[in-house]
């Protein structure tokens, strides 16, 4: 029989704060030590992490509170926004938005990420602060958890959970070459071609503004300038390029060929041309559009902007032929979206079973 034990998290490992080097001093960054912020997991997708957007110097280590930490250190970001959970794929550190761990002998890491997945609302609630709500080191020490006292049947849980996640990963490897492959298909069509008209967006593509999203809940997609934001039973859009209009996420591109809502934080295209959008979603991807906004405080992407780039115009002939040669490749990305959705429900639905002890993986 399985015996289950509290402990504080500090009991599972060290727990290690981050630090940012002073930014007026160049020789601290652009180094090879890999410095994580909350924005590089804040669109990250899967569990281990390697580098960030910026890496920083041995010196700026040396200059910083943060500390290098090694491999299966886990991330948590505890400073608003509070939760976000990764796995160090390598030595890293962090700036100060952080609380990771670094799991001892007796703790399996990757256990220790699914506790902290499991744990992120509890640890949230500790928070605390008016303009930036932090969970701080001492806090956090304490925190009392549930775990198995055998680390044997740790890694047992973890393995059942990583096994669906590891699949995962893999679909959405899959999916990211065989989206290379389709753009390489439209390089070479549009870019290496002699494609002399030249126009403006307009030409091509409709815009439209998104709309605030229903409060209903349901299976269609709600999407925003950071993708799918939740879901609900009403759909504004079918078959559509969704570009993020406002915000830190602005210029974002998602393509959702099925039923969808878009938030007004969204703007969604379509084809003026064809019934299908893969041409129209590479030649946007193309145009750099996070370097196309307005605004400095709130930045702005608008349909004016959009509509006014100008984009080599081939024929109508070429962008169908185009749309059907990739059609079965996204086909393929489709179906292993689908099957991550459904393997992330079964996920969700052990993960609270697993954490809590109720369904046991030992006799």
């Amino acid at each position: 029989m399985s015996k289950w034990i509290k402990c504080t998290l500090a009991e599972l490992g060290e727990i290690i704060g981050g630090g940012t080097p002073s930014t007026k001093n160049e020789k601290y960054y652009g180094g090879d030590i890999a410095w994580i912020t909350p924005k590089d997991l804040s669109n990250f997708q899967g569990r281990y992490i390697n580098r960030g957007e910026r890496n920083i110097t041995a010196e700026g280590l040396k200059n910083s509170s943060a500390r290098l930490m090694p491999q299966h250190s886990i991330l948590f970001t505890s400073r608003a926004p509070i939760g976000y959970v990764a796995i160090a794929d390598n030595e890293l550190c962090t700036n100060q938005g952080f609380k990771s761990i670094v799991p001892n002998d007796n703790t399996d890491y990757l256990f220790l990420y699914y506790l902290l997945v499991h744990n992120y609302k509890q640890i949230e609630n500790m928070g605390s602060g008016t303009t930036f709500k932090e969970v701080s080191g001492s806090v956090m020490k304490q925190i009392e958890v549930f775990v198995p006292s055998s680390k044997a049947e740790q890694s047992a849980i973890a393995k059942i959970l990583g096994a669906i996640d590891n699949k995962i990963e893999n679909n959405t490897k899959i999916n990211h070459i065989l989206e290379q492959m389709a753009k390489a298909m439209f390089d070479e069509t549009f870019l290496a071609s002699n494609v002399t008209e030249v126009g403006s967006v307009s030409l091509l593509i409709e815009f439209k503004n998104g709309k605030t999203r229903p409060n209903e809940t349901g299976i269609i997609p709600v999407y925003g300038g950071n993708g799918i934001l939740s879901y609900t039973s009403r759909n504004n859009a079918e078959n559509v390029i969704i570009i993020g209009r406002v915000g830190a996420y602005c210029g974002n591109i998602y393509l959702e060929p099925e039923y969808c809502w878009v938030s007004d934080n969204a703007i969604y295209a379509k084809s003026k041309l064809t019934h299908k959008e893969y041409f129209d979603y590479f030649l946007l991807q193309g145009l750099a559009l996070d370097t196309r906004r307005i605004g400095t405080t709130q930045p702005l992407l608008t349909q004016g902007i959009l509509n006014a780039l100008e984009v080599p115009v081939p024929t109508t002939k070429s962008i169908e032929l185009f749309n059907e040669e990739v059609t079965p490749l996204f086909q393929r990305i489709q179906l292993n979206l689908r099957e991550n959705a459904r393997l992330g429900e079964l996920r969700d639905s052990l993960l609270p079973r697993l954490m809590s002890g109720e369904l046991s993986v030992f006799v």
